[in-house]
């Protein structure tokens, strides 16, 4: 009897052992995003060279110079959300990623996914376009709407998606592993609810 129900003890164990795992086959849960500034301070990021971010309410603001925001670490496979906000005419900013930490103002090795007005949510490397996107820069407004950004990279693979519609599909990323950031053009931009969660 006392074996029976230590069977069944062990057969109840695997159970939740098998629920667990399946939980979370296919996925990472919410619990594995990282809020990165959430309106405190720049979230261990480091601003690089001339450029000038500060606290805002739920995010950053980008307030000027020439430089980039960058990880506290480097990153290989991830995801990385934000929504992203232009607050002047003639706006050019972007998102670095898979980037190095020598060269200056930006790295000298780096992917982007570029924010100026005519080259929206386009894939750069150098001065090549290599993954076009056909979305349209917003109109500076008294309410500028926000953008929802959403960048998927998993080994040479890389995939944008810009307010819940695929802007491309990429495979050629050439950097296993590297720093993510916010490039800073001297243009003032905003960005909130920025996270992060490594795949």
């Amino acid at each position: 009897m006392h074996v029976h129900r230590l069977g069944r003890t062990r057969t109840a164990s695997l159970a939740l052992v098998l629920v667990v795992a399946l939980s979370g086959w296919g996925g990472l849960s919410a619990s594995d995003w990282k809020d990165v500034f959430g309106g405190q301070g720049l979230g261990g990021w480091v601003s690089m060279h001339e450029a000038r971010f500060q606290p805002a309410e739920g995010g950053v603001q980008l307030a000027g110079g020439v430089g980039w925001l960058r990880s506290d670490r480097e990153y290989g496979d991830f995801e990385f959300e934000c929504e992203v906000r232009p607050r002047v005419e003639r706006y050019d900013s972007g998102l670095i990623f898979r980037a190095g930490l020598e060269g200056k103002p930006w790295p000298t090795e780096y992917w982007l996914v570029n924010l100026r007005r005519d080259m929206w949510g386009t894939l750069v490397k150098g001065t090549k376009r290599v993954a076009l996107s056909t979305a349209e820069g917003p109109d500076i407004e008294d309410e500028t709407p926000w953008t929802r950004l959403k960048l998927t990279v998993k080994g040479a693979k890389a995939a944008l998606e810009l307010s819940g519609k695929l802007a491309w599909e990429f495979d050629g990323i050439d950097r296993a592993r590297g720093y993510v950031g916010i490039q800073a053009e001297e243009r003032a931009f905003d960005f909130r609810k920025v996270r992060i969660r490594e795949l």
